[in-house]
């Protein structure tokens, strides 16, 4: 016989397996949406995208989904209800928790900031609104419309068009001092709902601010270093609330900036045989620095000497062949290091270079009429090296068209070419010639070539 206590366990157990069930089902259900997922505001980074990013904690499930805080349109009149506003109405309850430490915060300063949004569903837009909660508004009761300005402090009318996957907008942010919360709302054109963003910001002058630094990234390296690149390594910097990413300096200039996931960086674009000295530092979302890693020095090789020239280029041939002008074609060659380019010769004399080594054709002009020409191609590289001649290209060009002298008190069609004083003229129309109709006399009739 089953205890009550058995009875009791089992009961727990079930409900247990049910509700992370639930919870599975739910996270894969939001996962597969992701399609149709729709915008965020990162920079200055929502509460949404510091709860995806890890900066925030005990998010809820608005770490898989930052871009999907949708609700009815029409704030403030409509829209999330009060209490659910963080939120867009409830889906995700977390967010809407609210104290004046539950948030990691950004710091703002008041006047001209640009509001960064991640599209991923460019729906068609009515708008753009953003206000600010009150000077003197609550921050430890639940954000209502009590809480805030409810004239938009920046009102952007789109006017029913498509916005691009990045988007931004410039706005006047109002004087305030210490905690204040910024909500964005971006309202669709041609559904019922708008998207709902709100972002923790900090004046200064009102309340704690972050002040410290991550501390420096330790046992900077430098590897794979060749002619024109390498690598750099170093360790994890540690923060009080946490590290958003890092800055690479070459000397004092700033050349690269990867997130906090990445502890190595390849340097391409170097120049052979220079030295280089690089120093990384950390910062956080508050945008404190850490102090320097250690330096790390380095001289990049010298490019090896280059003497060796390309193979010839193959199976050269002829086509579209006019009374003016012929294409010819070749198959590739190949290089130690790489070919630049290719030079076409008819005989001894270069008459073209393709703009780069990749280009297997070239297009012949301003040859003459019914000659014959031989061209050969030769592959050249970066250190000037030149391949061998390809075997010859005969090409004879076609007939040019007939061209006759002109003459009084005849029929002309459309196209003909007449010779007169030395010029050539196409007639423009078909008409028939008559004294005084000389071709330089009536340009209505005929086009000098």
């Amino acid at each position: 016989m089953v205890s009550v206590r058995e009875y009791s366990n089992v009961w727990k157990k079930g409900l247990t397996f049910g509700l992370l069930a639930l919870g599975l089902m739910f996270v894969s259900l939001l996962m597969a949406d992701k399609a149709l997922a729709h915008g965020y505001i990162d920079n200055p980074s929502s509460r949404a995208d510091l709860c995806a990013q890890g900066v925030n904690n005990n998010c809820g499930f608005i770490i898989y989904e930052p871009q999907s805080l949708e609700a009815k349109k029409g704030f403030p009149a409509a829209g999330p209800a009060d209490g659910k506003i963080a939120s867009a109405n409830g889906i995700f309850p977390e967010l809407d928790q609210q104290s004046a430490t539950r948030w990691n915060k950004v710091n703002i300063t008041p006047g001209t900031t640009t509001f960064h949004w991640t599209i991923e569903a460019n729906h068609a837009t009515t708008s753009w609104k953003y206000y600010i909660t009150k000077q003197n508004w609550d921050p430890n009761a639940p954000l209502t419309r009590d809480s805030f300005d409810l004239t938009p402090f920046c009102n952007v009318d789109y006017k029913g068009k498509q916005p691009p996957h990045s988007y931004t907008d410039t706005c006047n942010v109002p004087s305030r001092t210490g905690y204040q919360v910024i909500l964005a709302v971006w309202e669709v054109y041609d559904t019922a709902n708008a998207f709902y963003n709100v972002i923790d910001v900090d004046f200064g002058g009102g309340g704690p601010v972050d002040t410290t630094a991550p501390t420096a990234p330790a046992n900077l390296t430098a590897s794979n270093i060749a002619s024109t690149s390498a690598t750099l390594t170093w360790g994890a910097s540690t923060d009080n609330v946490g590290v958003t990413g890092y800055n690479i300096y070459r000397g004092a200039a700033l050349v690269a900036s990867p997130n906090a996931s990445t502890l190595s960086y390849n340097l391409t674009g170097l120049s052979a045989n220079t030295s280089y000295t690089y120093t990384v530092k950390a910062v956080d979302q508050a945008g404190n620095l850490s102090a320097a890693s250690n330096a790390v020095t380095f001289t990049t090789p010298a490019l090896p000497i280059d003497n060796t020239p390309p193979t010839a280029p193959s199976s050269p041939a002829s086509s579209n062949i006019t009374d003016t002008a012929v294409t010819l074609t070749w198959g590739a060659s190949t290089d130690n290091v790489g070919v630049a380019a290719y030079r076409i010769y008819q005989g001894s004399t270069l008459v073209a270079t393709t703009a780069n080594g990749s280009t297997l054709s070239y297009r012949i002009t301003g040859l003459s009429a019914s000659s014959s020409y031989s061209f050969t191609v030769r592959a050249v590289d970066a250190a000037g090296n030149e391949s061998a001649a390809s075997n010859a290209i005969s090409v004879t060009t076609a007939s040019g068209p007939v061209v006759t002298p002109w003459a009084p008190n005849t029929a002309y069609a459309a196209g003909a070419l007449v010779s007169y004083n030395g010029q050539t003229y196409e007639a423009r129309v078909a008409h028939t010639s008559l004294v005084g109709w000389e071709p330089p006399n009536v340009p209505a009739l005929w086009l000098l070539k």
